[in-house]
């Protein structure tokens, strides 16, 4: 599970519906953990509380994540003192690269110890932008995503996200409301094609970023890797990218 909100920027929501953004509240996570038990938490590390809610979710081994947020520089240095790991969606609802203040976007850049989530649909973030950060950030550090949408699989049309209005047109999920991105339709196995079209990176170099740093990341056990040992968990693709057969624990 990934808790990404409540605990979350308001003037950042981006696609989040505003009325469920409520400061942390550590009894909240714990109840909401007891239920689901998460392995990510996205939150904005600039709100009152977060650096407690970070130390905290650490130790009961969530993996915490900048999203959502109006956070400076330092503010993401401090958070990662108190254990702070990932940046969600990296590049989007988030303080971005400026020369006198080089925000969460320039915390991803220079700081080694976060890992960064892309959406690889190449609207996210621009192809150049795609291109820079392959270039830049080391690879271990780099975890393509999707954030698909419940639609995802639907033609274009009328759908709803956290109960706002989104229309999907050319396969592209915006809010009704102002135009702003609701998620993606995006496929993982097109996203993958997609970044390799992009950034020229063979995919020999790229496969790690769809599952072994995810897993490593995340202290998965013996997963994400074609090594004796390691659980079977493969898709197969054909030259195209179609996805031919996928395989969960060797069946």
């Amino acid at each position: 599970i990934h808790l990404e909100g409540p605990f979350i920027n308001r003037e950042q929501a981006g696609a989040q519906n505003p009325q469920f953004v409520r400061p942390p509240d550590l009894n909240e996570l714990q109840e909401l953990h007891q239920i689901f038990p998460a392995l990510i938490l996205s939150l904005a590390p600039e709100i009152p509380g977060a650096f407690n809610i970070i130390r905290e979710a650490s130790g009961m081994g969530i993996t915490t994540s900048a999203a959502h947020t109006q956070a400076d520089y330092a503010t993401v240095m401090a958070a990662t003192g108190y254990g702070l790991k990932h940046l969600t969606h990296f590049g989007n609802a988030m303080t971005g690269l400026h020369h006198r203040e080089i925000g969460v976007v320039g915390a991803g850049f220079l700081e080694d110890s976060l890992r960064l989530e892309l959406i690889a649909d190449g609207i996210h973030l621009a192809p150049k932008m795609l291109e820079l950060i392959f270039s830049r950030v080391p690879r271990e550090n780099i975890m393509l995503i999707t954030d698909s949408v419940s639609a995802s699989w639907q033609s274009d049309g009328d759908t709803s996200l956290g109960g706002l209005e989104v229309e999907i047109k050319d396969g592209i999920a915006r809010l009704k409301s102002n135009g702003a991105l609701a998620g993606s339709t995006l496929r993982y196995n097109q996203g993958l094609k997609r970044i390799h079209e992009i950034t020229g990176e063979p995919l020999s170099a790229i496969v790690a970023t769809t599952s072994w740093n995810q897993a490593t990341s995340l202290g998965l056990p013996n997963t994400g890797k074609i090594e004796s040992g390691f659980r079977a968990d493969l898709v197969i693709l054909e030259e195209s990218f179609e996805i031919s057969r996928t395989l969960v624990g060797g069946k």
